[in-house]
């Protein structure tokens, strides 16, 4: 069993190294997360990662490397399975209300108990497929790291009523060919390399509007 302290010590480090030294009360939340994850993972297969360890640099840690870039929301996390990256999100940014969508079950039951667990306010589980879902209010993004492709990221948030001016998409390698293939109504404003501490892989952003 991997020790807290050991957690606590490989965020800690994360968070600085990506300039993010969140408080001790959400680094805590972090790592309450975390755990959940790690013990609901046994009978709800949520993750592959199975290591705490490794769940802190490949779910936590990447989750908060697009934090630059998501400004105030509201953000609506498309596919957003076991709450990632729309959960760690969350958590370090207070004002920031997330929407976490998917359409499995099991999955917003998790996250349903995740956000009374962690008293998590500005987070909001909703079982739905993207383009079946109608926000709330007006969403200033839309974030996924589950979707196949950008174009089909795309043509689900244009058919998702009211849509939302900004798409992120999280990647691995720099996706050239769905950088060629997405149609002319979508315009690429930036692609970001992230770095994630403890990653040795490609982690790439890809922002996108709609072209209306």
């Amino acid at each position: 069993m991997t020790s807290a302290k050991l957690l606590e010590r490989r965020l800690a480090s994360g968070l600085e190294a990506l300039g993010s030294p969140l408080d001790e009360q959400r680094r805590a939340a972090l790592l309450a997360y975390l755990e959940e994850l790690h013990r609901w993972n046994r009978s709800y297969n949520l993750t592959a990662v199975r290591d705490p360890l490794d769940m802190v640099t490949r779910h936590l840690l990447d989750s908060l490397a697009v934090l630059p870039f998501i400004g105030d929301g509201p953000l609506l996390d498309a596919g957003t399975g076991a709450g990632l990256p729309g959960v760690p999100l969350a958590i370090a940014h207070p004002a920031l209300e997330v929407t976490l969508l998917d359409s499995a079950g099991k999955k917003i039951r998790f996250l349903n108990h995740v956000k009374r667990t962690l008293r998590l306010v500005n987070a909001h589980p909703v079982q739905a497929r993207v383009q079946d879902h109608v926000p709330e209010q007006p969403l200033a993004a839309v974030i996924s790291r589950a979707f196949a492709s950008l174009a089909d990221f795309a043509a689900a948030v244009r058919a998702m009523r009211g849509g939302a001016p900004r798409l992120l998409a999280m990647k691995g390698r720099l996706p050239r060919a769905e950088l060629d293939a997405l149609p002319g109504d979508v315009r690429v404003e930036a692609v970001e390399k992230l770095r994630v501490p403890g990653l040795q892989e490609d982690r790439h952003l890809v922002i996108m509007s709609l072209v209306t």
